[in-house]
């Protein structure tokens, strides 16, 4: 009997093992599984930050462009001005304030309209007219978008660049980051947290506008609360409050689109109300909230004297500030040791930067390589006035003025005051927190600097302050701590990079100043889906993006693969393969990783290089151009639609073939692409469909934009 027991116990004991056992092999399984996708969270999102700042970067050739076409084509149609002199220099407004104020109340609002009609100053009640008429997709008419603007200037011009608050005389101050044109997002902020008021102050902390389709919504909606309740609603500027930046990210767009007839006068007022806007706010002398960041050159006492207005664009340093410029070779060694001979040091920074380029992470060890800040340049050596006359600079020159250290950079003597200012301004907008200590340029994106937890806790001891609140980068949660919990990151646009791909935040501060945040996202699809196939859907997204990049340099990169393939085989090894890719779009991607996404193996274990592109072909039929130009207008594409779209002054997708000819003269002279006059002429003279002397820039350009193959298969099969 006792044996029988002691079966029946073992018999018992031997299911629960097994149990164990498998758990264990589920548990391990799962782990792997949530790990697998995690890595493919990470890498899509490096792909989309990747991609984003590498257009940041173009926005700065762009911009040299504009200078470029000013300097060279200022006259498009021999009527004055073109709307291009307009953004880029400040119009000096001849009617007195009272004439504008009259101007603006005498505009007509016909009987058909039906949306708000506000009235200044301000009630309860218009704001609540806003909001509702937003909701349903309404537009604001044009007349009281100039009066709202108007007195949103004079309102500004008032205030100080630093705003100093408390939260005595407020139970907690609401800090929202970027928003980009996502009036879902403002709209959940307020349903979450409440209207502003005068017991729920805010800060809006910068990039109102731009990449979303609701930027003008937005700002009408902050302008409003900061003219109605001034002492409990505040904004600060961002590098997207930026009339250059709004060329390329879509907000001049939309104005030009939703108001055709007050567009430009819109525009042109916006310059204004963007370079009034405050640079920074302190809350209880202790928290600093600034839309970028900082640098080791950060003054918050000369920041505070600094004429603001005076910086329409971070982008563009100020003109009499490079009247007396002086240029000469130097590097970031150069800079520190200003005794070295200047060629030597150019020689030693080429070799650094060719070295460089076939490391991956590149950008990340020489980010860290420099104590200097992304604002100091290097001292005089020969007047350029005393220079060989030289080829039009590269699109890598235009970038290096002022943003980047480089090969060539220019350095008065005695910086003038407008250029520290102007200094100042560019760091505070476009500076991004590093792990290392030290300040160096932030050459990822291409303006302002990568600060260290030793600038940050300089500046903060300085100062009396305990913590940094910024925003700037976009962030999987809607908000980071870095820098010891020092420094804050705060994010409000959801879905940012794609549906799902992140989440907003805002973060609540009371009187003890202990960080509060809460977390949102806008949803109207992802909720169905799985973790799984909200991961899938982002990195389909992202994927696509980046062989897009790659299309876009096919030439470039095949030249260098077979550089690699001495017998033509067709095939190189991964790490060549990953070196190549990595030199051409400096992305600072995991290519390894990524290989298998973009390009297949032999069956030696090389990768086919050609199947790069396999996925990616013209959308439509091309004109006809050669190989070489027909990659350039891929590659430019979207900067040639702003370019197309500013000369397009009365938006009818249409410009004249001798706008179009001189135009892509004067781009291609600033890109250094060799194209002869007769091609030119050719391609205007094929896209002229109905031959009536006017191009549709729109069909134009549709003919460089590529397709996925996958994508259409998955369309004719649905």
């Amino acid at each position: 009997m006792g044996c029988g027991t002691s079966i029946a116990i073992e018999n018992q004991t031997r299911p629960s093992e097994t149990a164990i056992k498998a758990a264990i092999l589920i548990q391990r399984w799962y782990r792997r599984y949530v790990a697998h996708l995690e890595m493919r969270r990470r890498y899509t999102w490096n792909i989309f930050q990747s991609i984003e700042y590498a257009g940041e970067q173009d926005q700065l050739q762009l911009s040299s462009f504009f200078t470029f076409m000013l300097d060279n084509f200022t006259q498009m149609n021999g009527n004055g001005p073109d709307l291009i002199s307009h953004l880029l220099d400040s119009v000096v407004d001849p009617l007195t304030e009272e004439v504008r104020q009259l101007k603006y109340e005498q505009i007509m609002v016909p009987e058909s309209y039906s949306g708000p009609r506000l009235s200044f100053p301000l009630s309860v009640t218009d704001t609540n007219a806003l909001l509702s008429a937003f909701k349903e997709e309404q537009t604001l008419h044009g007349k009281y978008v100039l009066q709202l603007l108007y007195e949103t200037k004079k309102f500004l011009k008032q205030m100080p660049n630093v705003i100093y608050l408390s939260t005595s005389y407020a139970k907690e101050i609401t800090i929202c980051g970027d928003l980009h044109g996502r009036l879902d997002d403002l709209l959940l902020i307020f349903y979450k947290n409440g209207l502003p008021s005068a017991e729920n102050p805010y800060i809006f902390n910068g990039d109102f506008v731009d990449r979303g389709k609701k930027s003008t919504e937005i700002i009408i909606i902050l302008f409003a609360f900061v003219l109605l309740y001034p002492d409990h609603m505040h904004l600060n500027r961002g590098n997207h409050e930026d009339h250059i930046m709004n060329l390329r990210y879509g907000f001049t767009r939309e104005v030009m689109q939703k108001y055709k007839t007050h567009g430009r006068e819109i525009l042109q007022l916006l310059q204004d109300v963007f370079s009034l806007l405050p640079v920074a706010t302190v809350i209880d002398n202790k928290v600093l909230i600034v839309h970028g960041g900082i640098s080791d050159k950060t003054d918050l006492d000369f920041l505070s004297t600094v004429e603001r207005h005076k910086v329409k664009s971070a982008l563009r340093l100020p003109k009499r500030s490079t009247d007396h410029l002086t240029v000469r070779s130097c590097s970031r060694s150069s800079s520190r040791n200003r005794g070295r001979n200047s060629r030597s040091s150019s020689r030693h920074s080429s070799r650094s930067r060719r070295k460089n380029l076939s490391k991956q992470g590149s950008r990340s060890s020489s980010s860290s390589s420099s104590s200097s800040s992304s604002s100091s340049m290097c001292s005089p050596r020969v007047s350029a006035r005393n220079t060989p006359r030289r080829p039009p600079p590269s699109p890598t020159d235009m970038l290096q003025v002022p943003f980047l250290d480089s090969f060539v950079s220019l350095e008065p003597p005695e910086p003038p005051r407008e250029e520290l200012e102007w200094q100042q301004v560019v760091d505070i907008l476009w500076s991004d927190p590093k792990h290392q200590n030290g300040c160096s340029p932030n050459s990822f994106r291409g303006g302002g600097c990568y600060f260290g937890p030793d600038v940050t806790q300089t500046l903060l001891q300085k100062h009396g302050l305990c913590l940094l609140i910024r925003s700037h980068e976009c962030k999987q949660e809607g908000y980071e701590l870095c820098h010891n919990g020092q420094v804050i990151t705060i994010f409000s646009a959801s879905n940012y990079y794609e549906e799902g791909s992140n989440r907003g935040a805002y973060v609540k501060l009371g009187p003890e100043l202990v960080p509060r945040f809460f977390q949102y996202q806008v949803s109207r699809s992802t909720r169905k889906l799985t973790l799984h196939q909200r991961v899938r859907v982002a990195e389909g997204s992202a994927l696509r993006a980046l062989k897009e990049k790659l299309y876009a340099h096919r030439s470039e990169l095949m030249a260098a693969f077979q550089q690699y393939d001495i017998d033509n085989t067709g095939r190189i090894s991964t790490s060549e393969w990953a070196q190549v890719v990595e030199s051409v779009l400096r992305l600072d991607l995991p290519w390894r990783t990524l290989r298998p996404r973009l390009a297949r193996l032999g069956t030696d274990g090389n990768v086919e290089y050609e199947s790069c592109f396999e996925d990616i072909s013209p959308g439509e039929p091309i004109p006809p151009v050669t190989p070489n130009l027909a990659e350039t207008l891929y590659r430019y594409r979207t900067d040639l639609e702003i370019i197309f779209n500013i000369i397009d002054k009365d938006h009818s997708g249409q410009i004249s073939i001798e706008e179009f000819r001189q135009t892509w003269k004067l781009f291609s002279s600033h890109l250094g692409v060799a194209v002869n006059d007769q091609t030119i002429d050719d391609m205007a003279r094929s896209i002229d469909f109905n031959k009536d002397g006017s191009i549709d820039f729109n069909e134009f350009l549709e003919a460089f934009r590529v397709v996925h193959k996958l994508d259409v298969k998955e369309q004719q099969q649905g």
